[in-house]
């Protein structure tokens, strides 16, 4: 009689979390339309960099490192918004393919123009797309990045986005993600105690757990780190698909 399958158990910081179980451990959404979230980036595209400079600083350097862009890779990077990491991203891949989507007009309006003004347009590519079905055939990418959007998504939405990640990648592929995680430390918990209460700083953003869903999921390699900047906590994820995956 074959044995069943003792749960992965994982701690970050003070949560722990049994692998089925990571549901439980965040918040569900206050906002759910994806129109309106949506909407209200457009909105916050002209000053977005503002808040970044104070909170994203430090991981984006970190999300660079570990994604580590190898020249000639092909590289997507999901939800791309001002495309401030999207440029860094072509920088280091001068004769690869880069690629962005992103679903926000005013925030593409950026991205298009930063890419422009970095004379990358040649060997960039953005097109206008949303996370759960990017208009790519199975396996076109090396290296695929996405940065605070998963906490931004339904908990149901969360797996199939990281599906939808998992089926662009070719076998070996990387995955960097970035996310607002659940706070390590009693300071880092405000934001998400804030947002429990409806009072909505982060622009709908509250601290997700990648590692468990991407482990069920069938990635490997997978590794994290967190880190803190102006208070708010954020997961660095790395991954990759299995080299023998058929998908």
């Amino acid at each position: 009689m074959a044995k069943s399958r003792t749960p992965a158990r994982y701690a970050f910081g003070s949560v722990k979390v049994n692998s089925g179980d990571w549901h439980s451990q965040i918040l569900e959404v206050n906002e759910s339309s994806s129109e309106r979230v949506v909407e209200s980036y457009t909105r916050l595209a002209p000053v977005y960099e503002l808040w970044a400079r104070l909170t994203e600083t430090r991981p984006r350097r970190r999300v660079l490192e570990m994604a580590a862009p190898r020249d000639g890779d092909a590289v997507l990077e999901v939800a791309v918004g001002t495309g401030a990491q999207l440029v860094e991203l072509a920088r280091r891949n001068p004769s690869g393919r880069t690629v962005g989507v992103e679903l926000s007009e005013g925030m593409l309006k950026r991205a298009r123009k930063r890419v422009a003004d970095a004379e990358f347009g040649e060997r960039t590519d953005l097109v206008q797309a949303g996370a759960l079905d990017i208009p790519f055939e199975d396996r076109s990418f090396d290296l695929l990045v996405n940065a605070y959007m998963l906490d931004l998504l339904p908990r149901s939405d969360i797996p199939i986005a990281l599906a939808e990640f998992r089926r662009l990648l070719r076998p070996d592929g990387r995955l960097v993600l970035s996310n607002m995680t659940v706070g390590e430390s009693r300071r880092h918990r405000v934001w998400d105690a804030l947002y429990s209460r409806g009072v909505n700083l982060t622009a709908n953003c509250r601290g997700v757990l990648a590692v468990p869903v991407l482990e069920e999921l069938g990635f490997v390699h997978v590794r994290r780190e967190y880190m803190s900047q102006f208070g708010f906590p954020t997961e660095i994820v790395y991954a990759e698909k299995p080299s023998t995956d058929p998908t």
